[in-house]
């Protein structure tokens, strides 16, 4: 990866320079620290205020390093989807860290690693979504503020105990990834892919959208971003039947070769352009296996509402469910952290709702 890149994919002429291309840069999330990054590697002279913004960048990511190594000994979480493709990316490049994604073996250790979490840093907010009912997958996010949260982003890790939520409704969870590292990384493109044409964020933290499209529908070009992470993926040693088969076990085939056909003209493929091809006797199969999946159920939603913060219940394992049963809105989610009133993603509880809820934990504190 080269400047040259940069000024292409951020549709900059280099005639421009290197002010140009850090301006346009900083319209795209958090791509000014890899620009800024790229500059200094060619000894483009910049001023202090630039350099202190690197710097603040290059410690947030180690930061972000050092939590996730920490947490993996500790409670067996495990990185995906950023920090494993920042590993692809030259050592002098600063791929953009907005977050911290780890999935987690089970339950137990998701809330090991928000308590500690939780006991090492000055956490604000804790968002929790269950998706299912029986069993649920549970996603949390935890944030907090920067040294400087005038000029920086807080810091947020998103944990989930499924790796890739899906859609609610035609491409199902898929709790645990098996594959070598570059095609997990593959996998983790192409799921985002699936999330931004599904919606979003209907889940919170799990970032599963809720859209129901049998197959691909139209979307623009993918972000720079994406395509940078490509483009460092390009000279991986993929095998294209091996990768087509483990993306369209992962129903993801549709994205992948979505995302591989909008790169194509941007930047060379490399080995990709061969899981490409291999990718298109999927796409019929996994397109009418979603069609069919359309006429099903959803997927259920639930996002908690905060109703307190509480001392850290050590002792807790998993989180507890309470009131209206595990399937309904109107429950409570007692968790070591946090107690919770569950609902759907887009709804927020009237002060009736609230006020019944607390009358029910504070029974509960009296009578369990």
């Amino acid at each position: 990866m080269n400047t040259a890149l940069l000024y292409h994919l951020l549709d900059v002429d280099p005639a421009d320079g290197p002010a140009e291309l850090l301006h346009r840069a900083r319209g795209s999330r958090h791509l000014p620290h890899l620009v800024l990054s790229a500059l200094a590697r060619e000894d483009v002279r910049m001023g202090e205020p630039a350099r202190a913004e690197l710097r603040r960048a290059r410690a947030r990511a180690d930061r972000y390093a050092g939590l996730a190594l920490d947490l993996a000994r500790s409670t067996g979480v495990r990185a995906i989807h950023g920090l494993p493709l920042a590993g692809y990316y030259p050592a002098d490049l600063l791929r953009p860290q907005d977050g911290l994604d780890l999935v987690a073996p089970g339950e137990a250790a998701l809330w090991q690693a928000v308590v500690r979490l939780v006991t090492d840093h000055p956490v604000e907010t804790i968002d929790v979504t269950l998706l299912g009912d029986r069993p649920h997958h549970t996603a949390v996010t935890v944030r907090w503020p920067a040294e400087d949260p005038l000029l920086d982003p807080w810091y947020r890790v998103r944990l989930a105990t499924a790796a890739l939520p899906g859609d609610c409704a035609t491409v199902p969870v898929r709790p645990y990834l098996v594959a070598d590292d570059h095609v997990e990384c593959l996998i983790a493109l192409a799921e985002a892919q699936l999330r931004t044409r599904a919606g979003g964020g209907a889940t919170g933290a799990a970032g599963a959208g809720a859209a129901g499209a049998a197959g691909v529908g139209a979307a623009g070009p993918p972000d720079p971003l994406t395509l940078l992470d490509l483009s460092c993926l390009t000279d991986q040693p993929f095998e294209p039947a091996e990768t087509a088969a483990v993306l369209a076990a992962y129903r993801l085939a549709p994205e992948a070769a979505a995302l591989l056909d909008l790169a194509a003209p941007l930047l060379p493929l490399g080995t990709l352009a061969a899981v490409r091809t291999a990718l298109t006797p999927e796409l019929a199969p996994e397109r009418r296996r979603r069609a069919e999946a359309a006429a099903g159920p959803r997927l259920p939603v639930r996002h908690g509402t905060l109703l307190r913060r509480t001392v850290i219940r050590h002792t807790w394992d998993e989180a507890r469910l309470l009131g209206a049963g595990d399937s309904r809105e109107g429950a409570l989610l007692l968790t070591p952290v946090a107690d919770y009133l569950l609902g759907a993603p887009d709804a927020s509880p009237t002060l009736a709702d609230r006020s019944t809820a607390l009358d029910a934990l504070h029974h509960w504190d009296t009578h369990c």
